[in-house]
């Protein structure tokens, strides 16, 4: 592989791609600056193909809350105990998936959210693990469903602790999770 190559790779993914000179849109309406997509960039990509997708939208009263009891697709509960009037939050997580052979312990993690007027914010959180040399990172967004049950569909990133550089490959695991409120 060349040094350009894995010095891309090693970049998160926004950097990685605009140092590498490709243009990022994140949302269908802006531009990796902040701006407004105008008239100007219709007549360009003249599709859209965001527009024949059926759009949900909360209603004006709901509000994702972190707040409370959760439990992922795999059986891992997460209990978030506080949340501050700035996106601040705390909790416990339970995991019931491990790779070690420690018994599993409940583990604190920490985290921010982006407060949206809509409620469904995107969020991150750090679970640093009790019972192993490892850390996780997830991040992910709140919605709201048509039936009132919110849900968090997260993407993770777990560190192990490995014990040399030429090791470091096997060090990092990804994935994703969806988590359902349980109270």
């Amino acid at each position: 592989m060349s040094r350009r190559f894995l010095s891309i790779l090693a970049l998160p993914a926004g950097v990685a791609l605009a140092s590498a000179g490709t243009q990022i849109l994140c949302q269908a309406s802006e531009v990796p600056n902040g701006e407004k997509a105008g008239a100007k960039e219709a007549k360009v990509t003249n599709t859209r193909w965001w527009q024949n997708r059926e759009q949900k939208r909360p209603t004006k009263n709901s509000k994702c809350n972190l707040l409370g009891l959760w439990e992922n697709d795999l059986g891992s509960k997460m209990h978030v105990t506080s949340v501050d009037g700035e996106g601040n939050f705390s909790g416990v997580y339970h995991t019931a998936v491990s790779s070690t052979q420690k018994p599993i312990e409940p583990s604190p993690l920490v985290g921010s959210q982006h407060l949206d007027k809509d409620g469904q914010c995107t969020f991150g959180f750090i679970v640093n693990w009790k019972f192993s040399d490892s850390t996780a990172v997830f991040m992910g967004q709140c919605f709201d469903q048509d039936s009132g049950q919110d849900v968090l569909q997260t993407s993770w990133l777990l560190r192990e602790k490995v014990d040399s550089l030429p090791d470091d490959w096997k060090a990092t695991r990804t994935g994703c999770n969806v988590f359902t409120r349980l109270d």
